[in-house]
């Protein structure tokens, strides 16, 4: 898995990725870093970098503590149950992702249910009009932060780049659109399905408790588990010779990293959730020069997310069976669409 993702001779190029459904467009038109090889691609990953870096999200950790606590108090003062997918994972990482970019929170609603259409399984004419909405609305946005940016991913972006003439307006709209809809949507799965996975382990949950320093090994475990952000389309441009097996230009792949995270040669017990694993070298972000941008952003809200529950939250419990959870199969990025609880 590691090999071909970081192969040159596999490329992400829409034109030539093997479609889904009769439907399955080819990139109509966008220009972001999901659409692009090396060496373009390296260009605009490094004007991005910097906004992304263990540095940057550090600093950012205290605005990500007070937003996931703002939440809780307002779960808190009411009686359960709750949901934990609208009311604590899907505003915390909109909030967060509205505040990096400069995106209005207000329009939270307009660009989440936009976002949950574009990014359904195979695509069909529904989520291109989602698509495309939601690529209208940032262009408008950038067209006004143009005029007067602020300071944030966007302004900096103008002020930086696009003033510079470094980055085309097209460019800072699509990567905008990739980043605001990614952003949200990932986060927001990993916390519930996190928090589910959890309450289901209460002596994992103590011994958190007893220990936080196993947090962010268990969120790399959580990471490796769930991996919700699965099956890569990529397309070969010259031969690969891999495992005995002979890959032609021309052949489409989708590459599984769930798969590459549950395979027993990698992981003993790879099926099993288990939080004192190393798991650090899964592959949850993908690998190689298309590998998760965003990767460091969310190991921090999942892991403030997580800690700040275990802290407010002691009698956490499910509030009906885990059998009755609606799951997001027709997705492209796995999730819950709810998660009751109480406590």
């Amino acid at each position: 898995m590691r090999a071909l993702l970081a192969d040159p001779r596999v490329s992400i190029e829409p034109a030539r990725l093997p479609k889904l459904s009769p439907s399955d467009g080819d990139g109509e038109g966008f220009r972001s870093l999901l659409t692009m090889d090396p060496p373009d691609h390296s260009v605009l990953r490094r004007m991005l970098i910097s906004e992304f870096s263990v540095r940057r999200v550090r600093e950012m950790r205290p605005g990500i503590e007070d937003t996931v606590h703002g939440l809780l108090d307002g779960i808190l003062e009411r009686r359960g149950p709750v949901d934990l997918v609208s009311e604590l994972a899907l505003p915390m990482s909109t909030l967060v992702i509205c505040q990096l970019l400069g995106v209005p929170y207000e329009d939270h609603k307009f660009f989440q249910e936009r976002s949950e259409l574009a990014t359904r399984v195979g695509g069909n004419e529904e989520s291109l009009t989602a698509l495309l909405q939601l690529r209208d609305y940032l262009d408008r946005l950038v067209t006004t932060k143009t005029g007067s940016p602020g300071d944030d991913l966007l302004g900096r972006l103008i002020t930086d780049r696009l003033h510079t003439g470094e980055m085309q307006h097209s460019e800072i709209v699509d990567n905008a659109v990739l980043l605001l809809a990614a952003g949200h949507e990932t986060s927001a799965n990993m916390v519930a399905l996190s928090i589910l996975t959890l309450l289901r382990r209460p002596e994992a949950v103590a011994e958190l408790r007893e220990n936080r320093t196993l947090l962010p090994q268990v969120v790399e475990e959580l990471l490796r588990v769930h991996s919700i952000a699965d099956g890569l389309r990529r397309a070969v441009t010259a031969d690969i010779e891999l495992g005995g097996v002979t890959l032609r230009a021309g052949d489409g792949l989708i590459l599984s990293l769930a798969s590459a995270n549950h395979d027993e040669s990698a992981f003993a017990g790879a099926d099993d959730f288990d939080p004192h694993r190393s798991a650090r070298r899964h592959v949850a972000f993908g690998y190689g020069p298309h590998q998760c941008l965003g990767q460091n952003l969310a190991r921090l809200e999942l892991e403030v997310t997580l800690d700040a529950v275990l802290e407010r939250v002691p009698t956490l419990r499910l509030a009906g069976d885990v059998e009755a959870l609606r799951v997001k199969h027709d997705s492209t990025i796995f999730g819950l669409h709810q998660l009751p609880v109480e406590w």
